[in-house]
C-alpha cells in the first residue's frame, strides 16, 4: 500500500477524469459501496485462490479474542455490486448502468502495476442478456485508452461455455473445470509449461494435459473465426451457442473503435469464478498482465436475490495504466505539476492583510494563488516559488499598496512588469497562455 505524492494525485485524477468523462457519455451513472463488506458476502465468489487473498477483519470488542472475522475489506467491485442490485432493486431501473470508481483490497504479493490496495475503474450494465451490453463495454474501454493515448492495446475476447465445451471436449469432468481454468488463466505469466505443470498438480491427467497444450500452445491462423467455426462440430450445443454469442459481439462492434482491436483467444480464461458467458481483456505489449478485463456474471446476483438477473461489466485497472502511462511519457506536458501559478510575496508582516485581499482578487480570476506566508528576505522567497516551479511572484511592498500596484516578477523569462491591481489577475492569465 501506498502514499500518493501531489504529482502522483495529480496524474490519477487526470486518467479518472477521462474515464468518468467515457462512462457518462455511454449512459453509465455513479455508484459508491463501502470499503468493508460481511465477510459472507465475499466468501466463496472468487473461487479457492481468491478466497485466499481476501483481507478479513477480526471480530472487535468482547469477541476480539475469538480470533474470528466477520467483515472483509472489499476484494473487487462487482460483488458489492451484485449486493446493492439484491438490496435496492426497487429503487433502481430495470436496466442499470453504472461505473464506480474506488480502492479494492488484496492479499496479494506485490509486483509491477501490482498492489495490495489499488483502484478498480469499473462499467456494468444490469438486466439485459443481448450482446449489445458486451459491444458497448468493449467500445467505451477502447474510447478511454484512446483519450489516454494508448494505440496499441487489444481486446482479447472468449467465452466461459466455449471453454468449458473445450475442456468437456479434451475429456475433463465438470468439476475439474474450475480449477484448470485457474491454471490457463496464469498462461501469460507462467508460459504453457508453468500452466501444464500447474494442471498436473492439479490432478488433470497427461492426455487432457497434452490436448490443452495442443490447443492453447498453438496460436492460431489468420482466419480465426473460420478455424473455430470448424471445430463446432467437435463441441456440444452450449460451445456452439457461445460461438454464435461471439459472432454477434464482433457483428455488432462492427464498425465501432473496437473493432480492429478484438481479437479471439482461445487461452482467456478469466480466474475468477463467477463469470457465465463472454469474457474480455486488455493488453499492451508491454506489460505482464492485462490493463483490465471483465465479462459476463448472470448469476452472481441471483446468490444474493432468489431470481437471475442477467449482468455483465468491464474493470479498467487504474494503477496499471498509470505505471505503463508514466514509463512511455504519456502524460500531456499541460498537466499542472506546481501548486500555483502566481506566489505574492511582502516585505513586512503587516502587509500581510493587503496580500490576502490580493490573493484573494487574483483567485477570483481564475488564478491558483500561493500566499507566502513569512515575511523572509525577497530573494528567499523568489527561491522557494522557482523551487516549487511556480512561474509568477506577485511582489506587494510598500509602493505598490500606496499606489494600488502589483510588480509581477516571471521567472523562467527573467520579466519584470507593474500592473494595476484590479487588472493584475486579467494580465497574469494572459501571459500564462502565451508563454505556456
Amino acid at each position: 500500500m501506498r502514499d500518493f505524492l501531489p504529482e502522483d494525485v495529480r496524474r490519477r485524477e487526470y486518467v479518472i477524469g477521462i474515464i468518468k468523462k467515457v462512462y457518462e457519455r455511454y449512459g453509465y451513472e455513479p455508484l459508491e459501496t463501502p470499503a468493508v463488506e460481511n465477510i459472507e458476502t465475499l466468501m466463496g465468489k472468487y473461487g479457492d485462490e481468491g478466497n485466499q487473498l481476501i483481507f478479513k477483519i477480526l471480530m472487535r470488542g468482547e469477541h476480539e479474542a475469538s480470533g474470528k472475522a466477520d467483515l472483509a475489506l472489499r476484494y473487487d467491485l462487482t460483488v458489492p455490486l451484485a449486493r446493492v442490485i439484491a438490496h435496492h432493486q426497487s429503487k433502481l431501473p430495470r436496466l442499470f448502468k453504472r461505473y464506480q470508481i474506488q480502492p479494492v483490497w488484496r492479499a496479494d504479493r506485490p509486483a509491477r502495476g501490482r498492489f495490495r490496495e489499488f483502484y478498480q475503474c469499473d462499467v456494468d450494465s444490469i438486466g439485459s442478456a443481448s450482446p449489445v451490453v458486451e459491444a458497448e463495454l468493449c467500445d467505451a474501454v477502447s474510447d478511454v485508452l484512446l483519450e489516454l493515448g494508448f494505440t496499441d492495446f487489444k481486446i482479447r475476447l472468449n467465452h466461459r461455455q466455449l471453454l468449458a465445451a473445450w475442456l468437456t471436449h479434451v475429456g475433463l469432468r465438470p468439476d475439474q473445470h474450475g480449477t484448470a481454468l485457474q491454471a490457463i488463466d496464469k498462461l501469460d505469466k507462467v508460459e504453457i509449461t508453468g500452466v501444464l505443470a500447474e494442471l498436473e498438480a492439479r490432478g488433470v491427467d497427461e492426455s487432457a494435459r497434452n490436448r490443452i497444450q495442443d490447443w492453447i500452445g498453438a496460436g492460431f491462423p489468420t482466419d480465426w473465426w473460420e478455424w473455430l467455426e470448424r471445430q463446432l462440430p467437435l463441441l456440444d450445443e452450449s460451445g456452439r451457442e457461445a460461438f454464435r454469442n461471439l459472432r454477434a459481439i464482433q457483428s455488432l462492434s462492427a464498425g465501432s473503435k473496437s473493432a480492429s482491436r478484438l481479437q479471439l483467444d482461445l487461452s482467456l480464461a478469466r480466474g475468477l469464478s463467477y463469470y457465465t458467458g463472454a469474457i474480455m481483456e486488455i493488453n499492451v505489449p508491454d506489460l505482464a498482465g492485462s490493463l483490465g478485463g471483465g465479462g459476463r456474471y448472470d448469476n452472481l446476483v441471483g446468490m444474493f436475490l432468489d431470481q437471475s438477473i442477467p449482468a455483465c461489466g468491464f474493470s479498467l485497472g487504474l494503477e496499471r495504466i498509470l505505471v505503463v502511462m508514466g514509463e512511455r511519457g504519456m502524460f500531456p506536458p499541460t498537466l499542472a505539476t506546481t501548486p500555483a501559478d502566481v506566489m505574492i510575496a511582502v516585505f513586512d508582516t503587516g502587509d500581510m492583510p493587503h496580500a490576502m485581499r490580493v490573493a484573494g482578487a487574483l483567485r477570483g480570476s481564475g488564478l491558483r494563488v500561493l500566499v507566502y506566508p513569512d515575511a523572509d528576505k525577497i530573494g528567499k522567497q523568489i527561491k522557494y516559488a522557482d523551487s516549487r516551479g511556480i512561474p509568477f511572484v506577485a511582489i506587494l511592498g510598500s509602493d505598490e499598496i500606496a499606489n494600488g500596484t502589483l510588480t509581477v516578477k516571471h521567472l523562467a523569462a527573467k520579466t519584470q512588469n507593474v500592473y494595476e491591481q484590479g487588472s493584475a489577475g486579467a494580465a497574469i492569465l494572459k501571459e500564462l497562455k502565451e508563454r505556456g
